[in-house]
């Protein structure tokens, strides 16, 4: 396959991996595949889907375009349908995050489904032996209850938007909501799974009241276990659509997955018209990187025409302060990171970057799982 830098597209079962190299080798798209069990290779999984670095804006379109006919794995068959996930708790900052949604499926042709997760506080353990039958006739009315209070809400907050949307003030969409019991951060994930979202679109409250709410806060644990791109929206911004953010901040690390994720964001954002920032975070002086850092802005204005593209190297000592100087300095909209799922112990001892700009920042983060 010559000089050309390999990347990993995706990585299936053998079978998989096997049908999407041929789908992009009769595109002519030289393609191979690794790590696969040469002794019984019918059962391997986790083969990388390797190809040309060049051309990975072609070959993800033909993926996509197979894919809209055909299933490639479980997921397939429900991206012809393109959604947009809420979760709602009825605040100020929820409904911002509606504006930028509907906005946002408007221009997509999207379903917008708003989600309330309510917690009931009510558990049998808690409660004294002697006092568990009282309980147990109180306890259907007491959660009755609370599902009419939530129930009204709801309502509430819908023929709200409805209402806007009559007078003009939001664009008309398909949308409909869903309440559901539980812990809410588990319910976003698990009701995220079933739906299948483009675009998880979650409100956040501004930086001084953030920083009071770091360990409860829901977003920052739905942006942790995510496995879909998720916007997290500050209840101050300014814009309420993204067609009005102009400077865009991508956080590179120099993984070839960001590549991926990069087209994942562009196909999203391909509608708009914006300069694209490209950032990477070190606590070292190293030319190298600043080599690094210009090929992937040299690679974006290539495949992606038409597009103003800058990078930066950010003294990584001051991280979180040097960034909000940057974004400050440079009149940046929406910061975009990407994300591999972290375990708990992860989170608690070494929160990710995307934690901690979801707590420094007044600007919408765009996190993109890899």
């Amino acid at each position: 396959m010559g000089e050309d830098k390999l990347i990993t597209i995706a990585i299936y079962t053998y079978e998989k991996a096997q049908v999407v190299k041929e789908v992009l080798e009769r595109e002519g798209i030289p393609t191979i595949i690794q790590n696969v069990n040469l002794i019984q290779p019918v059962v391997s999984s986790g083969v990388r889907v390797r190809i040309r670095e060049t051309d990975l804006p072609h070959a993800l379109q033909v993926l996509e375009e197979y894919q809209s006919i055909n299933k490639i794995d479980d997921t397939d068959e429900s991206r012809k349908d393109k959604k947009v996930l809420v979760p709602v708790d009825f605040s100020d900052y929820s409904f911002k995050a509606c504006q930028i949604a509907f906005n946002f499926a408007k221009i997509h042709q999207a379903e917008v489904m708003l989600l309330h997760a309510y917690f009931s506080p009510y558990f049998p353990g808690a409660i004294p032996v002697t006092d568990t039958f009282t309980y147990e006739i109180n306890e259907d009315e007491a959660l009755k209850q609370v599902q009419d209070r939530v129930s009204g809400e709801m309502k509430s907050f819908v023929d709200h938007l409805q209402d806007l949307m009559e007078k003009g003030e939001l664009p008309k969409v398909r949308f409909n909501y869903i309440l559901r019991e539980g812990i809410p951060e588990d319910e976003i994930y698990n009701y995220s799974r079933e739906y299948k979202p483009m675009l998880v679109v979650m409100g956040t409250r501004g930086k001084n009241q953030k920083e009071l709410d770091l360990i409860g806060s829901v977003t920052a644990e739905v942006l942790d276990a995510g496995h879909v791109p998720i916007l997290a929206v500050p209840e101050n911004l300014s814009f309420l659509s993204l067609a009005d953010a102009k400077n865009v901040a991508f956080f590179i690390n120099f993984d070839q997955r960001e590549l991926v994720a990069l087209d994942t964001f562009m196909r999203m954002m391909g509608p708009y018209h914006f300069k694209m920032n490209f950032l990477h975070i070190s606590t070292k002086r190293d030319t190298w990187d600043n080599i690094k850092l210009a090929g992937i802005k040299d690679y974006f204005v290539k495949h992606y025409s038409g597009r103003e593209a800058s990078s930066e190297v950010i003294d990584g000592e001051d991280f979180l302060n040097n960034v909000e100087r940057f974004i400050c300095e440079h009149h940046i909209d929406i910061l975009v990171l990407t994300s591999r799922k972290r375990n708990i112990f992860a989170r608690l001892f070494n929160p990710s970057i995307a934690h901690k700009m979801l707590f420094h920042a007044d600007t919408p983060l765009f996190v993109i799982p890899s």
